[in-house]
């Protein structure tokens, strides 16, 4: 019995000292998120003390306040929420077609096909930059927010990552859905998104992080204040504007909201996917 409880009590001591590392680095990771909020919250004559201060002192919503005043936050936080939605649920779209096509049907150059497709991951995007501007020019969309949001449909990750996921689930749902007479449309939306949920989940969250702070393409493709987004906005605010550093991170802030609370929405999904993925290999 002695034998038995030794093994027991070194994994549990081992549990123990894994929970308390893992906490450890999740405070160091959130502490720069909660000294952001404090300072936001905090007049600017008390702000960014030594040592800082991890809670609003005197508190104060006259940074948040000050924001419109400076740059025009409304107008750019419903760019970016619109260039966000778009972009995401169109990639999302078109990739879990494209993953459908490359999973589940058979045509000649299915393989090299895939492969090219995949070796764009390895294509910076300045380098591609020259001739989406050349294209977005042609079709008048520079200035406008299609020139964001037309080429994100074309996501090369959310392909290959939706793509392995459909090869996952087996063939056999798919030969007794066309028994009973369903079509591919029906086995992709109706039987293969719903079982890839986590799949999806995961990438709503990064493909939604990656257009909402997307800082390179809207100073490319943009030049008007009206159309421009809120990464661009938040230099302007910090160059150009006489804006004071908390009212800078008080912006900062209602940027960051709404990606936190995507990921709060679809966390579990995401945390779902990872886990499927280590056990499916």
């Amino acid at each position: 019995m002695r034998a038995v409880r030794g093994p027991v009590r070194v994994r549990q001591i081992r549990q123990v000292l894994l929970a308390l590392v893992l906490l450890a680095v999740g405070l160091v990771m959130i502490a720069p998120l909660v000294w952001l909020v404090a300072e936001s919250l905090t007049e600017e004559k008390s702000a960014f003390s030594l040592p800082p201060s991890w809670t609003p002192s005197p508190f104060t919503v006259d940074n948040f306040r000050a924001v419109p005043g400076l740059i025009p936050f409304g107008r750019m936080a419903l760019n970016s929420l619109l260039v966000a939605v778009v972009s995401t649920g169109g990639s999302l779209l078109v990739s879990v077609m494209a993953a459908y096509a490359f999973s589940r049907l058979s045509f000649r150059g299915r393989e090299t096909l895939f492969l090219i497709v995949v070796s764009a991951l390895m294509v910076p995007v300045q380098m591609t930059v020259i001739p989406v501007f050349v294209l977005m020019r042609t079709l008048g969309l520079v200035d406008h927010l299609a020139a964001l949001w037309l080429p994100a449909l074309i996501n090369v990750f959310a392909i290959f990552f939706l793509r392995q996921y459909f090869n996952t689930i087996p063939r056999e749902l798919d030969e007794a859905a066309r028994i009973d007479g369903a079509g591919h449309l029906w086995i992709l939306f109706r039987m293969l998104v719903p079982l890839s949920a986590p799949a999806l989940a995961a990438m709503t969250i990064l493909t939604f992080e990656l257009s909402w702070n997307s800082y390179f393409a809207p100073l490319i493709f943009l030049s008007t204040p009206e159309h421009m987004t809120l990464p661009v906005g938040l230099v302007t605010l910090q160059n150009g504007q006489g804006g004071s550093s908390v009212v800078v991170f008080a912006a900062i802030t209602a940027v960051v909201v709404p990606v936190l609370a995507v990921f709060l929405v679809f966390q579990r999904n995401f945390v779902a996917s990872i886990a499927s993925a280590g056990l499916r290999g």
